[in-house]
């Protein structure tokens, strides 16, 4: 195999679904906690809408290769209702495969061997990914309680920004639920513009904000759109996990490169799928209201639980993730693998998002509020037993 194979970082959540997957075949009662997987279905007039299209003999055809007009020009729409970013649907929206394929392929895009990409620490694996498939080099940006989770772009040195072609963010982060200010992103804009490096903002939990605050996009901060672009997926708003279908949304010569590359490995979207993502986007939003409400209301469940045995998980901004604290003495894969064996209880270890994460523990907010307060229940009895601190 070409080397860039042996360059790919190790897949951490294939081997924790295998593991939980196992137990689960044993008989054990596993509380899932680990996954990023949206366990929701998916509204049904989007549904209704697939169904519709692919009866549709129209559909069973080849679409354009860069994605149905008809769904760019709703991509822009539902930017302009939500954000007030006005987008133009030809030159500044491109359709993806899934968020995650297009963030692999910003990377394949941009980056040459030994070129840098700024990525946060935790963050997302698959900007990883990306980045060794290039053959690039990855400056990670720290993120922590101190810094409210948010990158400290000023503490970057000048050598790494000379170098550096890429910067991801992600807000609402993914594992450490923070969300991110207008204000920052400006910032994020101007520094980035500065030094000439790519602003690439992942969107992925964009509609899940709590406590009454609605997450902001990039693209609405002073010069965000010459800065950079936003990968947006309808996976998390819609539960379309499955659907595989998202897309790129700002700068237009970074959506005129993506067009490109997709140009040489697919032959765009299934058109009954690009016809359920136009319902999703322009259809009724009260599916996304609720489930906004859903998240929050599992959110207040697992720490309300915690908290009433003394355990401390601060409540995240946004996401469908918690960003748990380790009790001191052990790393994150110790107390994970603690949970597991000891309660069933399966959560992410904070290490495999990156060296910063290794004192946290993901929990996947996405099971049911009684199972999220009986795992929080199973997690404190190890505590209790193991007189392991709050």
């Amino acid at each position: 195999m070409a080397q860039r194979m042996d360059r790919l970082p190790e897949q951490f959540f294939a081997q924790l679904s295998g593991r939980v997957l196992q137990a689960v075949q044993a008989g054990r009662d596993v509380i899932n906690l680990g996954q990023g997987n949206p366990d929701l279905p998916t509204p049904s007039h989007i549904v209704e809408a697939l169904r519709e299209a692919v009866l549709d003999p129209s559909t069973h055809r080849y679409p354009p290769f860069s994605g149905l007009p008809s769904l760019k020009e709703a991509v822009a729409e539902f930017y302009l209702r939500e954000y007030g970013v006005t987008l133009h649907p030809e030159h500044e929206v491109a359709i993806l495969f899934g968020g995650k394929a297009g963030l692999v392929e910003l990377s394949e895009i941009y980056l040459d061997a030994g070129d840098v990409a700024l990525v946060p620490d935790p963050g997302y694996p698959d900007y990883w990914s990306g980045v060794a498939l290039a053959g690039g080099r990855m400056v990670k940006l720290p993120l922590t309680p101190n810094n409210r989770f948010l990158p400290d772009l000023e503490a970057v040195s000048t050598t790494d920004w000379q170098r550096a072609k890429l910067l991801f963010m992600n807000y609402p982060n993914n594992p450490t639920g923070a969300v991110a200010t207008l204000d920052y992103f400006a910032k994020c804009a101007e520094v980035a513009s500065r030094h000439g490096t790519l602003v690439v903002h992942d969107f992925a939990y964009g509609a899940i904000g709590f406590d009454g605050v609605k997450p902001p996009s990039f693209l609405q901060a002073e010069g965000a759109k010459e800065a950079g672009i936003e990968v947006y997926t309808l996976s998390k708003t819609f539960n379309m996990a499955g659907w595989r279908v998202a897309f790129a949304v700002g700068r237009r010569d970074v959506i005129r490169a993506l067009n490109l590359l997709q140009d040489h490995y697919y032959v765009s979207l299934f058109p009954a799928v690009q016809r359920a993502a136009i319902a999703a986007l322009l259809g009724p939003q009260d599916c996304v209201r609720d489930l906004r409400a859903t998240y929050e209301r599992r959110r207040n469940a697992w720490v309300g639980a915690l908290t009433a045995h003394g355990i401390h998980c601060p409540p995240p901004k946004g996401s469908f993730f918690a960003w748990m604290p380790v009790p001191a003495g052990v790393n994150s894969s110790e107390y994970a693998d603690l949970l597991f064996e000891e309660v069933d209880v399966a959560v992410a270890p904070g290490r495999g998002f990156g060296e910063q994460g290794d004192n946290h523990v993901r929990i996947g907010l996405l099971t049911p509020e009684a199972r999220l307060a009986q795992a929080a229940e199973r997690v404190a009895q190890v505590h209790a037993a193991l007189r392991l601190p709050g």
